[in-house]
């Protein structure tokens, strides 16, 4: 049985976790999210909309972190950070969607594997204005917290316990990460390769 007071605890560690994996990108945040908001569930459904605020606060918080950092040092600070874990060169058309759609730009960066980073900075690079990333952010950090949320409440109805709905949206979502970063650097790899042979 989920206890009031269990929730919170549960909610406070997730927005713990999403703040400080969304500047880090090392902790799990997606199953994070996730596995709370099946607990949220079992507890009472009005409580999900909670784990779905808090959740997106936790990535709001973060991604603005992770701005300040990249507009305040650009590339050359996040590599000494380690934020970036691959080469990155900025795109023409990140570019363009950055300046003329913001929030899907930063919708997709957040549910891309690896792409969150390299799309803040770019924006940083484009001079993004924090007015207009603060407004865009809102509605990508919420989306993406109410995607993960999802996920995690169809678990939820598969298993009858909270622990089984739980385990099994972190696996879901570890594994759904996993195969997209495998797929991102397998096409990044043709990529390469073709640029190769073009003379």
């Amino acid at each position: 049985m989920i206890t009031f007071g269990g929730l919170v605890a549960a909610t406070a560690v997730m927005f713990g976790v999403v703040a400080v994996g969304s500047i880090l990108p090392v902790l799990p945040t997606g199953a994070a999210v996730s596995a709370t908001a099946v607990l949220a569930a079992h507890y009472s459904p009005l409580a999900v909309p909670a784990v779905i605020a808090v959740g997106g606060l936790g990535a709001y918080l973060g991604d603005a972190v992770t701005f300040a950092i990249c507009r305040a040092g650009g590339e050359a600070l996040t590599r000494r950070l380690r934020l970036l874990r691959t080469d990155w060169k900025l795109a023409e058309t990140v570019r363009e969607r950055l300046q003329r759609r913001p929030v899907p730009a930063l919708l997709v960066s957040r549910l891309v594997p690896g792409g969150r980073i390299p799309v803040l900075l770019a924006a940083a690079i484009v001079g993004l204005s924090w007015r207009t990333f603060i407004v865009s952010n809102i509605a990508a950090a919420l989306l993406w917290s109410a995607t993960y949320s999802a996920i995690g409440l169809l678990s939820r109805n598969v298993f009858p316990q909270p622990w089984q709905g739980v385990v099994c949206a972190i696996v879901v979502v570890l594994a759904a990460g996993q195969v997209a970063s495998w797929v991102q650097k397998r096409r990044q790899k043709a990529r390469d390769a073709g640029a190769e042979v073009t003379p």
